[in-house]
């Protein structure tokens, strides 16, 4: 399988001989321009220290020696499991370095050195998506153990700040080293090579987080319900040590809700930067009658403006992190019972409100009446602001939006635990669907309300700096979104840890540990309470659970809102290699466009049930060997074992691989294969009514990804928080009413952690790669063979589509 992909890969990488892209010019900065950009070198390395701070934090806090011993064990694992995915990557890595060598080596002739800059960009790229999930997953291994021991103190404040420090910390890192990286670009490399320095990067970290995030989606959820089904079956309690799945449940905690997500906000931040790049490079300039004349002044000034309100964004995050730190201390220092939503969402506010106060600010003094582009329109910087503060807008917006669908106080996660007390599994499920299709349905109007404000701003005035200014107002949405970045990651990351502490707590089997209370009395300094541990545990894991679905709807979002800005360039290559008006080609009565919609809905649904496929055939390995080997005896020991629990992880780790080595080359082929089928022209009579094709396909799988994508994440997260009312709320654990809920549980795992998660880098690698193999398509030279290859491509991927199915069923 390995070689038949690699081997149609090889046919294509000669091919990119023939194309001609558009070559990003990065202009030449001012002195004052560097020097204020200087700055944001500065304010990236005190937010790595303000990173490194919270790490030690953290890692400084108390634990018992068995809670230590626990995480110890999960960390090993996750290791085991990130050097596997290492390997894979690598694999992955050669593939598209023949491309970038191939394509900027032979037709750009950048010569050795050129190629060898702009492939260790991706190379850095690639690293940096795996690195911050290294991080990521050291910073949530220490914090699951130091909350599950905090629990026993009574302080619920301190169960809420344990969590949140570790998720600043990831964020203000992750953002901090993809914004030092962009400025590394931007201002010291050389400006013949900087634009396609930007796409190397873009690539790399883009083909990493792929990786991670449906690997490790995979992973997750096949030990998530091996470990969950074991409760129906055997009537065992929750995180039972005797049970093997456990440990293989923590482990993908980490892989798929910290790995996938921080290399999934590394890319996602870093991609749809360089979308902005690239389009202001592009378009920024003005009309000489139908001459497109570009303007380096203009476009250094939106560059400087575009990268000033990213370092502003990491000082705005951490200042509201202090504010709400301080909030916290005065109204829950002294509660003994929390509402843990309540301080997670005033951050969330507090960080949206202040950011686009800053907005406004910076813009007057960056792009105001005394700037060179605020001289020919007075009002731009209040243009700006509003349109990026639509998505700083709907970055609180959307977690109160998806609250309604997935909190355990909304009506419509009730209304699924009063279903199933009385219709069980059947409507457990059904009420679930429709909490999903729901949350699509209101989702969709946010975003096109945030769209629509964005649109009628840029007619104020924007069009006078650029060509097709709208797609620019779409773009500074999704730059919006991310602009709550270390906020928004720092809640993503939260659930991890909330919910790994619950399974180091009882794996730890710490109050079964003889004389314990007057140990931790003695060198802890507190008398513990268990009961009331155990509570605090589920309670904020429910919130964990809350906030893990928050952060998604703003993840895929930015991937479809920041998916038109790229799929711009798309369309820029198309007027001036092709030479025909988009608009004569890109409408709904050109054939071609229709069947491009068709086949990117398609593969969105093959997608979907490739991925999910891949965790219910791993999965019934899980439970069929969990069935087989769990001790329940009496007499048998309690404590976890390693080597059982090991062996659950390699199996977990063998079908988010076999899932991998299906999934990618099939979204890969059809790349290929749709652009080139886009390169047909009609009989030779110079019409090219098919390049629409190619572009229709990825407005299709970024719009049907969209809705797919809510709908699959916010019913998870329904059924998810179904389950945890009736643990936590109901105390009804062991009933057929919990059974029910464990059922929908697992059907919604691979709904929320799988399938849904990995369509935003899916998205984002499509339209990336997609860019540089439409080219190929519509070159001169190539432009006649490029139907019969496409057509060769897609014999390939509907292949790989076969075997993603058929070679993973259970035998």
């Amino acid at each position: 399988m390995k070689k038949l992909f690699l081997l149609a890969a090889s046919l294509a990488f000669p091919m990119l001989t023939w194309a001609s892209e558009a070559d990003l010019k990065i202009p030449d900065l001012t002195s004052q321009q560097n020097h204020l950009l200087v700055w944001g070198f500065i304010i990236c390395i005190l937010g790595l220290v303000f990173g490194l701070y919270q790490f030690l934090k953290v890692k400084k806090l108390n634990a018992h020696k068995s809670m230590l011993d626990v995480s110890s064990v999960i960390f090993e694992t996750c290791k085991t499991y990130l050097l596997q995915q290492g390997k894979f990557l690598i694999w992955l890595f050669l593939i598209i370095a023949a491309c970038v060598t191939f394509y900027f080596g032979f037709l750009q002739d950048k010569g050795f050195g050129g190629v060898a800059l702009i492939l260790t960009w991706t190379v850095i790229g690639i690293l940096g998506s795996y690195g911050v999930a290294w991080f990521g997953i050291r910073m949530n291994t220490l914090a699951n153990s130091r909350m599950a021991f905090a629990s026993l103190e009574r302080k619920p404040l301190k169960l809420l700040n344990i969590p949140l420090h570790a998720g600043m910390s990831i964020g203000v890192v992750l953002v901090c080293v993809e914004l030092i990286m962009m400025l590394i670009i931007l201002m010291l490399m050389p400006r013949a090579l900087a634009g396609a320095c930007f796409i190397g990067f873009a690539i790399g970290e883009s083909l990493g987080a792929s990786a991670l995030r449906i690997a490790g989606g995979i992973f997750t959820k096949i030990a998530d319900i091996g470990s969950d089904l074991m409760k129906v079956v055997f009537k065992i309690g929750e995180d039972d040590p005797r049970n093997p799945g456990v440990i293989a449940d923590c482990t993908g905690d980490n892989a798929g809700d910290s790995v996938g997500p921080t290399a999934d906000g590394f890319e996602t931040y870093g991609v749809t930067g360089v979308a902005l790049v690239s389009f202001i490079v592009l378009a920024v300039g003005s009309l000489s009658g139908n001459k497109f004349l570009a303007n380096p002044d203009w476009q250094a000034t939106f560059l400087t403006w575009i990268f000033a309100m990213r370092i502003l964004m990491i000082i705005t995050s951490v200042v509201s992190f202090w504010i709400n730190g301080a909030l916290n201390k005065v109204l829950y220092s002294q509660k003994e019972d929390l509402d843990f939503e309540k301080p997670l969402t005033n951050l969330v506010w507090i960080t949206s409100i202040l950011s686009i106060i800053v907005t406004f600010a910076a813009s007057y003094f960056l792009v105001g009446p005394a700037s060179n582009v605020g001289a020919i329109n007075p009002n731009l910087w209040v243009v700006l602001s509003v349109i990026i503060s639509c998505g700083t807008l709907g970055g609180a917006l959307i977690p109160e939006f998806t609250k309604l669908f997935t909190s355990p106080k909304s009506s419509h996660v009730q209304e699924v635990v009063k279903s199933s007390n009385e219709g069980g599994a059947s409507l457990t499920i059904l009420s679930g669907f429709v909490a999903g299709n729901f949350s699509a349905f209101w989702m969709g109007l946010v975003f096109v309300l945030l769209m629509l404000i964005a649109y009628l701003a840029s007619t104020f005035g924007l069009d006078q700096f650029m060509v097709y200014s709208s797609i620019f107002a779409f773009g500074l949405v999704a730059f919006g979104l991310l602009g709550m970045g270390p906020v928004t990651i720092a809640v993503d990351s939260y659930g991890p840890v909330t919910d790994n502490a619950q399974s180091v707590y009882e794996l730890s089997l710490i109050e079964d540990v003889p004389n314990v209370a007057e140990e931790i009395e003695k060198d802890f300094g507190f008398k513990p309470d268990f009961e009331k541990a155990k509570h605090f545990l589920e309670a904020n894991d429910g919130a964990g659970n809350t906030f893990k679905a928050t952060a998604k709807p703003v993840l895929i979002g930015t991937a479809v809102v920041g998916a038109t800005t790229m799929i711009f360039s798309l369309i820029l290559v198309i007027k001036n290699v092709l030479g025909v008006a988009p608009e004569t080609i890109l409408n709904i009565l050109n054939p071609w466009t229709i069947l491009g919609f068709l086949c990117g809905g398609a593969v969105i649904y093959w997608f979907t049930g490739a991925s999910t496929q891949a965790v219910t055939t791993g999965a019934y390995r899980a439970v069929e060997y969990i069935k087989r080997n769990i001790n329940l005896d009496p007499g048998a020991e309690k404590k976890a074992s390693v080597a059982k629990s090991k062996e659950v992880v390699k199996i977990c780790t063998q079908y988010a691989q076999h899932g991998m080595w299906n999934i990618f080359p099939a979204v890969f082929c059809f790349a290929l294969a749709f652009a080139f089928i886009s390169g047909t022209e009609s009989s030779g009579s110079g019409q090219f009514a098919a390049a629409s094709f190619f572009v229709s396909y990825l407005i299709a799988i970024a719009v049907f990804g969209l809705y797919q994508a809510v709908f699959m994440a916010n019913a998870g997260g329904c059924w998810d928080n179904a389950k945890k009312v009736v643990e936590v709320d109901l105390k009804a654990k062991g009933t057929p009413l919990h059974d029910a809920t464990i059922v929908g549980d697992t059907v919604g795992d691979p709904f929320k952690d799988t399938s849904s998660v990995a369509m935003n880098p899916i998205i984002k690698f499509t339209t990336l790669f997609g860019l540089l193999a439409m080219e190929i398509a519509i070159s001169e030279a190539f432009r006649p063979v490029a139907p019969y290859v496409g057509g060769v491509f897609l014999v390939v991927a509907l292949y790989f589509v076969w075997r993603s199915f058929y070679k993973m069923r259970i035998k």
